[in-house]
């Protein structure tokens, strides 16, 4: 396979992994008492029927996948600095900072630089054979004239000038590091106040199509606006077209899942050097109660029900791909990546 499909098959694994690891999210995030009936928006799925097929189809599946070496170590650059803001704020409590793995802990397999390897039986396999003459077959005329060549220089200097849309950790920096994702769970980490509030206004405004002149309800940055309680809000969002208010929506969900990981691994209190970590009502109330947030709370809460269902859909889109046999979750353990990949592909029927 070419360099450019082995960047592909990687990027592909690294996407099964996120959406495995969102998935196990959104799975502890519905098993909560979330007080919530009726169908979602822009959806004929009712929140009841969701949190049955979770509870008893997806979550079990995705505790489970989540402890296979393949999904529970990640490599992050955790000393890369932010290139939006010099003045980012950190964590302020010692306890919320991630351990990094020692090498010696981490699967050979993993450690060899790439998030799937095909074994020597299955480069030989007819399915590869196919794929190539397939290629050969569908080869693309790369003729150009000189003319189209210059306009591709222009393009190329005018996208480089503009910033990039996103950027992918490096792997392979040499401050690259390994964490183990069981040893790190996602919880309350003390960072909070405007450097917070910065970041989540930043990715509201950057990526919702949204007019300087509508501000979120409840948003701390936005100027006082007197008797609104987030209706012109929702006037707004309503007179969009169907795609951008779901990806309103898919934002929302993100935020309420990363604000109800916090409130239910918070760190109540630390006495004798051994921290207590648990549940913490009064901030779950603080950020989801009816009448605390005038109304919202539930709103974000059923956005991120509407965000576990365009998971799974994403999930049985993807499926096809690792159901080929030149597919492998390898970590080196032959035995434990055949039980990963079987767990994986039930947890897809499961989606269809």
């Amino acid at each position: 396979m070419s360099g450019g499909g082995g960047g592909a098959v990687r990027s592909t694994a690294a996407r099964a992994r996120l959406a495995a690891r969102l998935l196990a999210v959104l799975g502890c995030v519905l098993t909560a008492e979330a007080q919530l009936t009726g169908v979602l928006d822009d959806c004929l799925c009712d929140i009841e029927s969701i949190d049955d097929f979770n509870t008893f189809k997806i979550f079990p599946k995705i505790q489970k996948l989540q402890e296979r070496d393949y999904f529970r170590y990640y490599k992050v650059n955790l000393k890369r600095p932010c290139p939006f803001w010099a003045d980012d704020g950190h964590c302020s409590i010692k306890d919320c900072h991630v351990e990094p793995c020692p090498e010696s802990k981490i699967p050979v397999g993993i450690k060899a630089g790439s998030s799937n390897k095909y074994s020597k039986a299955a480069n030989n396999s007819k399915e590869l054979e196919d794929c190539e003459q397939a290629s050969k077959l569908g080869a693309v005329n790369s003729t150009l004239s000189n003319q189209s060549k210059e306009a591709f220089i222009d393009w190329a200097r005018y996208d480089d000038s503009q910033d990039h849309f996103c950027e992918l950790d490096d792997e392979r920096s040499p401050d690259a590091q390994y964490v183990d994702l069981l040893l790190n769970p996602e919880r309350y980490t003390g960072y909070k106040g405007p450097s917070a509030w910065r970041v989540w206004n930043s990715i509201y405004e950057e990526n919702c199509f949204k007019p300087r002149s509508v501000y979120r309800p409840l948003n701390p940055l936005a100027p006082s606006r007197g008797g609104d309680d987030g209706e012109s809000f929702y006037t707004w969002l309503e007179g969009l077209c169907l795609e951008k208010r779901v990806f309103y929506k898919l934002i929302s969900g993100l935020h309420a899942s990363i604000n109800l990981h916090l409130c239910a691994n918070y760190l109540l209190e630390e006495t004798w050097g051994k921290p207590r970590w648990g549940p913490n009502v009064k901030e779950f109330t603080h950020r989801f109660d009816p009448i605390e947030t005038k109304g919202e709370g539930p709103r974000r809460l059923k956005n991120l029900y509407f965000l576990y269902l365009i998971e799974l859909r994403a999930l049985s889109k993807v499926a096809p791909y690792f159901e080929r046999s030149v597919v492998d979750l390898y970590t080196g353990n032959g035995h434990e990546d055949a039980e990963s990949k079987a767990l994986l592909l039930d947890i897809f029927r499961d989606t269809k």
